[in-house]
């Protein structure tokens, strides 16, 4: 039973990331489908082996979470890029970090939380139509 949900878990991450991923892809943004996809996988990775290893210590489990985002903190800060009063990447480094969260949440055992943030990421990336709107009536 424990290889099914360990499988599982690791196939929700490639679908849910992938779904945000692809997104950024059609977007052609610099973190694109393999690099959420890899982003989460790992994030899912880590979890599970810390959930698993430090069972009888939660604040164990709690600081390797912390670590993955302070890490994909370093990732996503790297994806931006200023020059001349303009700012490129910020988008990309938020999705990186909510993507490691839903890898954790996943790696956790919280698949209606992973699945309904994996949804409400894709309806906030959308919100781009709308940004281009209300920049276009300035």
């Amino acid at each position: 039973m424990i290889g099914l949900e360990v499988f599982s878990k690791l196939i929700l991450a490639i679908i849910f990331s992938g779904l945000i991923g692809l997104e950024r892809e059609i977007r052609e943004r610099p973190a694109g489908l393999r690099t959420h996809i890899l982003v989460c996988l790992g994030a899912t990775l880590i979890t599970l082996v810390a959930q698993d290893y430090f069972t009888l210590n939660v604040d164990s489990v709690a600081r390797v979470v912390a670590g993955i985002i302070t890490g994909i903190g370093f990732l996503g800060a790297g994806t931006i890029i200023s020059s001349h009063h303009h700012v490129r990447g910020l988008t990309t480094a938020a999705g990186l970090w909510v993507v490691a969260g839903v890898g954790i949440v996943l790696g956790l055992g919280y698949y209606f939380i992973a699945s309904l943030a994996s949804a409400l990421i894709l309806i906030v990336l959308k919100l781009y139509k709308l940004e281009s709107y209300i920049h276009s009536k300035r």
